[in-house]
């Protein structure tokens, strides 16, 4: 199994020393993989229509993962970056697979691109994107963002994207770039089964995982896939999930199959960054025991 760490967005703050210690940090302890939420803009709870029962807000610190990426890219070694997840279909297509390839080329080949269909409108309509329709363009731009990681011309037509003879320069270093999907709607696990390289999970019921992969692999068979070949991610959440479970925890994913594992320490009552970096020590210990 490998191990990793939600980048703590809302927390970390905007000294870029204290982000490259972070990550460094984190790197040294063994993890292998950085893995980071996005939000691109934030809503303003008092706004008409009201925005209740919403994670996040324009008070909401988010860095913008690929730029972070990068950044971070020139300061590690070792360790994979995986965006968990972009919102996909609020961006332009050609866009995101440029910004993609180079954080790959500068990282050495290490992103892997997690992608999801959202849930804030507001972004949508901020970013002139369609709402409504952002599974069924989904599954194309996956299709265009592999066509052009893997061919220097690509000419493509489709229902919401048009290429006429074009690529992008430099290609990715990893032919393609892997694509995960976040999300646990039976049309999103259908979609991943047939286009995804891996799923990252959004329960933190063990319980409803177990179910849940059946399902997928059940869908990704059908695809005529192997679901063997296809990876998993669930996160551990500091709040969630005492310590002395653990051990327990990565077992039981462990024995369902789960070929990652990460801690998500955001939003649990932290009062620092050192405080973030002592449970993802903790965790360290924990997950250097089930690999022993």
């Amino acid at each position: 199994m490998k191990f990793g760490v939600v980048f703590p967005q809302t927390e970390i703050g905007d000294d870029p020393i204290v982000i490259r210690d972070f990550a460094q940090t984190v790197e040294g302890l063994g993890f292998d993989y950085l893995l980071t939420f996005d939000h691109v803009l934030g809503a303003n709870p008092n706004r008409p229509g009201g925005w209740t029962n919403r994670p996040y807000d324009y008070n909401s610190m988010f860095h913008e993962p690929f730029v972070l990426f990068g950044y971070l890219a020139g300061l590690t070694e070792r360790i994979r970056f995986m965006t968990g997840i972009v919102i996909s279909p609020q961006r332009q297509t050609v866009l995101l697979a440029k910004q993609a390839a180079a954080v790959d080329v500068l990282s050495g080949g290490r992103l892997t691109l997690g992608i999801g269909v959202g849930w804030n409108e507001v972004e949508y309509t901020a970013l002139n994107e369609d709402f409504r329709n952002r599974g069924r363009r989904q599954a194309e731009q996956v299709e265009v963002m592999r066509a052009l990681w893997t061919q220097r011309l690509v000419t493509f037509k489709g229902k919401y994207h048009t290429i006429p003879d074009a690529g992008i320069h430099p290609l990715p270093v990893q032919q393609p770039i892997p694509i995960w999907f976040g999300g646990g709607s039976d049309a999103t696990l259908r979609r991943m089964a047939c286009l995804g390289d891996g799923w990252m999970a959004d329960t933190g019921n063990i319980d409803q995982l177990a179910g849940e992969l059946s399902t997928l692999r059940g869908y990704i068979g059908e695809a005529g896939r192997d679901p063997a070949n296809f990876g998993v991610d669930f996160r551990v959440s500091l709040r969630r999930d005492p310590e002395n479970k653990w051990p327990e925890i990565l077992k039981r994913l462990s024995g369902l199959g789960v070929s990652h594992s990460s801690l998500n320490t955001m939003n649990c009552g932290l009062d620092s960054v050192d405080d973030h970096l002592a449970a993802l020590k903790r965790f360290s210990q924990v997950m250097q025991g089930q690999s022993s």
